[in-house]
């Protein structure tokens, strides 16, 4: 993938992994829309980056999604570039998650983690497939290799967009549109609340090796932890799975 000349949209943008992305595409020359739900992050991430531009979205509307699409194309034609990074984890006990009358705070990461870059890949692949260079990134995480059981749902929706992935590259595969998956290990960010990845690999750090791997053209990049496990056998899948489980589900009790 070209890492400069872009223009670039980025989901979840705000904070996190999607800020780290934009700040970095922003400095190595391209133009960047950040979309999220919380109006007063995304201006609090155009403060720290000048130039950055932001979108308020929630894309768990679908009508908002294909607003987003018709605004973007419309105002910002030149677009090429889509990625796919807005996720949510939670974290539970499936024999105390009241599913009755909690399941729409469960769901929301079906809608957030899977059906929205589902709905915004074909949305855009059509629209990229006429440009001489384009690109969709999808974030997916090293857990839709390795399932972390305490977040069952999330590692499960990762796995169907590494799987989805696969299938969007070889349909594109005769266009100009690359479609590279980046797999995060646990990255020192909120993602499932503050304080819940202070042991993850430092978010820099985690950015320059990504950037790195794109500049060399792979399609399907890991870092630190997650960079073995995209090609675990399913032997060391399950035996992997089990140590995490073993250490974390006191989280759970």
């Amino acid at each position: 993938m070209k890492l400069t000349g872009n223009t670039i949209l980025i989901t979840g943008g705000g904070s996190g992994i999607g800020l780290a992305f934009a700040e970095r595409f922003i400095n190595t020359g391209n133009q960047v829309i950040v979309c999220g739900r919380r109006e007063n992050v995304l201006q609090q991430a155009k403060e720290k980056i000048p130039g950055l531009i932001t979108r308020v979205c929630d894309l768990d509307i679908e009508s908002e999604r294909t607003a987003l699409f018709d605004w973007v194309t419309v105002n910002y034609p030149d677009v090429n570039v889509l990625v796919n990074n807005a996720g949510i984890q939670v974290r539970y006990n499936v024999l105390k998650a009241d599913a009755r009358d909690k399941w729409n705070h469960f769901s929301k990461e079906i809608t957030t983690n899977l059906e929205a870059p589902y709905h915004l890949s074909l949305l855009f692949a059509p629209y990229f497939a006429a440009k001489e260079a384009a690109a969709i990134i999808n974030v997916t995480s090293g857990l839709a290799f390795t399932p972390f059981a305490i977040a069952p749902m999330y590692s499960a929706t990762k796995a169907a967009l590494h799987s989805f992935t696969l299938s969007l590259r070889l349909q594109l595969s005769e266009t100009a549109v690359e479609v590279i998956e980046v797999a995060p290990p646990a990255v020192n960010t909120n993602l499932g609340g503050a304080g819940l990845h202070t042991q993850g690999e430092p978010l820099d750090a985690f950015t320059d090796g990504i950037f790195n791997d794109l500049a060399e053209g792979k399609m399907e990049i890991g870092y630190g932890t997650s960079a073995a496990r995209l090609r675990m056998s399913r032997d060391d899948v399950d035996v992997y799975a089990e140590k995490l489980y073993q250490a974390t589900k006191n989280l759970i009790e």
